[in-house]
């Protein structure tokens, strides 16, 4: 059997959940990664399930307790972002401050935060701006962090020009693309290693390998993602 990279990312946080509900039944008190693999795993399953987001995230936050957890835990685990499948496509879940309360340690916590004054930070400025028109009969979302070009294959755009970026928006926010509807978008460049995961399985390695691109391309349009029509006025922005 073949398994995807996120189908084997999913059973491994399934697996390690079912040893995080064991270990709990048995009355032990659970550490950060089973404390996230959990959660992680109650998400997932809400969603497929039939829930929608905010339900999926709520069964998520009400999963634990603070008295389940070592000590130290409710101040490293504060927010949580998994990739669900619901019935409309996948999602990024949010789970900001699942155990509703402070952590006991503060700074004194594993792996705390210490904010800083902010210097030096300049945000990113977008890269470009394409228009997006959904051609479904329903609305889809597209997360922050998903690779642009292998988004859902019934929106019309230039995914040319989208290889190698995702959309500039807040981290786990997404933008919300309405049946029949066109919306300008604005893309950056996806940073770091530049190494594409999972997704649609277009790409699956290094955007910049040579050749990666234009395979992508193929493979995009040979299993029928739309890009850009002569009468939709898919003009590139330079931002």
């Amino acid at each position: 059997m073949r398994l995807t990279p996120t189908e084997r990312d999913r059973l491994l946080i399934f697996t390690a959940a079912e040893l995080a509900r064991a270990r709990r039944d048995r009355g032990v008190r659970l550490n950060v990664p089973e404390t996230t693999a959990l959660i992680a795993d109650t998400v997932c399953e809400a969603a497929r399930d039939g829930r929608r987001l905010a339900e999926a995230i709520e069964a998520g936050r009400r999963v634990l307790s603070a008295d389940e957890v070592l000590p130290g835990v409710p101040d490293v685990v504060t927010s949580l972002q998994v990739e669900a499948v619901f019935e409309d496509g996948t999602r990024l879940c949010v789970v900001d401050d699942p155990f509703r309360q402070r952590g006991s340690l503060g700074a004194e916590a594993p792996g705390a935060a210490l904010p800083g004054d902010g210097a030096g930070y300049h945000p990113a400025e977008p890269a470009l701006r394409l228009r997006v028109r959904n051609t479904a009969a329903v609305p889809i979302s597209v997360t922050s962090h998903f690779h642009f070009f292998e988004a859902n294959p019934r929106l019309a755009f230039d995914r040319a020009a989208a290889y190698g970026t995702r959309l500039a928006v807040p981290a786990g926010s997404s933008v919300r693309f309405d049946a029949g509807s066109t919306v300008v978008v604005e893309l950056l460049p996806i940073g770091g290693a530049r190494v594409a995961i999972g997704f649609a399985g277009l790409v699956d390695g290094p955007l910049d390998a040579p050749g990666a691109r234009e395979a992508a391309l193929a493979k995009a349009r040979a299993t029928g993602y739309l890009t850009a029509g002569p009468d939709q006025e898919q003009e590139r922005e330079q931002a």
